[in-house]
């Protein structure tokens, strides 16, 4: 079985000390794919580092983060465009609005996620969106008639289940991760209904960890949790959860060969 990761930080601090074993135990474990986003023009550097020491596993996206948009969004949002001036990248993100942490700069998130889509649709990238606490604004924006050709995923999905229908039904996919292995998330009722070929799969590490490793450092190598989990939701086997949902990262994000 070969999964995809299609969300993970394994370039942040947290993975100082065996970074490289992290992504081995991750390939060991059938996740061939680990896709990177980027958060703001800090992680850059780290973040190449890894995906150019890893080039058959690990794909770097370029972004910044909602919480990242401070008063100097305008010159971080110049260092993404010149990023992506210097090199290619599978996807913008993560971008999004974040109301979770702070709602100071709502206007400012709102203004750099728009920009950001432009620059996805000028690019013919796809997106990977932050919607913490966000997700009624977040949908009515990607309902607009100008971002209609915008195609992504909504990662670590956390609506109910008519705001996931809306987001397949506005074309997107549906990120799934470690909260569906929570015992009273809500995240197995929200998406029952959602079709297999609407989901890919992501840890969001280092955060988030599956049951039975919920409160420590989350790791690409449990996808296969994540993907048990929702065998067990859908009543279908895991290998054909492995097999449509690394179809669906590969349709999705479509520079990835293999």
């Amino acid at each position: 079985m070969i999964f995809a990761d299609t969300h993970t930080h394994l370039y942040l601090n947290a993975f100082d000390d065996d970074r490289e074993s992290v992504v081995k135990n991750a390939i060991d474990a059938g996740v061939d794919i680990m896709i990177l986003p980027n958060i703001d023009s800090g992680s850059i550097e780290p973040l190449l580092e890894l995906t150019d020491k890893f080039p058959e596993h690990c794909f770097p996206m370029m972004g910044l983060h909602p919480t990242s948009v401070k008063e100097n969004y305008k010159a971080e949002l110049k260092a993404v465009e010149d990023a992506l001036d210097q090199r290619e990248y599978v996807a913008i993100g993560e971008i999004g609005i974040d109301l979770y942490w702070d709602k100071t700069y709502f206007n400012e998130q709102v203004e750099a996620f728009k920009f950001q889509l432009e620059i996805a649709l000028d690019l013919d990238l796809p997106v990977a969106i932050h919607t913490r606490d966000s997700m009624e604004e977040t949908l009515e924006i990607l309902a607009l008639p100008e971002y209609r050709d915008v195609r992504g995923v909504l990662h670590c999905f956390s609506g109910d289940a008519s705001q996931a229908k809306r987001a397949v039904d506005l074309g997107y996919y549906l990120g799934i991760g470690g909260v569906l292995t929570f015992k009273n998330s809500g995240l197995r009722g929200a998406i029952k209904d959602v079709p297999l070929s609407s989901i890919i799969l992501e840890t969001d590490a280092p955060f988030l960890a599956p049951v039975p490793y919920r409160g420590g450092r989350n790791e690409s190598a449990y996808i296969p949790i994540i993907a048990t989990h929702l065998s067990d939701l859908f009543g279908i086997s895991r290998e054909e959860v492995a097999m449509t949902t690394t179809n669906n990262a590969l349709t999705l994000f479509k520079t990835i060969k293999r």
